[in-house]
């Protein structure tokens, strides 16, 4: 089963599986359910067209996902970057931009840089 182009695992239930797509979490798959009057214990497979068509208009008409929500972001993050707010200045340069410390700990955003030395030591080689 495909919804806005991500396919959705047919053995979980809808619930669970309409959080596969981007936007969307559980709180926002239960309403998009009961506005839809589909049950939430079902799995995915056993919904009809009828039904999936449903809960897609639902979240077509109220929250922005998948593409329209990843391209509000990019437009979030470069407005920010345009206008070289601190936000925006971490986010070029590829730096932790909520306060997170830098001098540990940033290893994943910083390209797992090992600047450390060994003990100092140089080790002799025997004859």
């Amino acid at each position: 089963m495909r919804i806005f182009g991500v396919n959705i695992p047919d053995n979980k239930r809808i619930e669970i599986a309409l959080t596969y797509l981007y936007g969307v979490g559980p709180v926002v798959s239960k309403r998009a359910l009961a506005a839809a009057k589909v049950a939430e214990g079902k799995r995915a497979k056993e919904l009809t067209a009828d039904e999936i068509l449903r809960v897609q208009n639902f979240l077509e008409k109220n929250y922005p996902v998948e593409g329209e929500l990843r391209q509000l972001v990019r437009g979030n993050i470069g407005r920010l970057k345009d206008l070289q707010t601190y936000r925006g200045m971490r986010h070029s340069r590829k730096l932790p931009v909520r306060g997170q410390r830098t001098r540990t700990n940033s290893r994943t955003v910083r390209g797992n840089v090992r600047k450390t030395a060994g003990s100092g030591k140089r080790k002799v080689d025997l004859k």
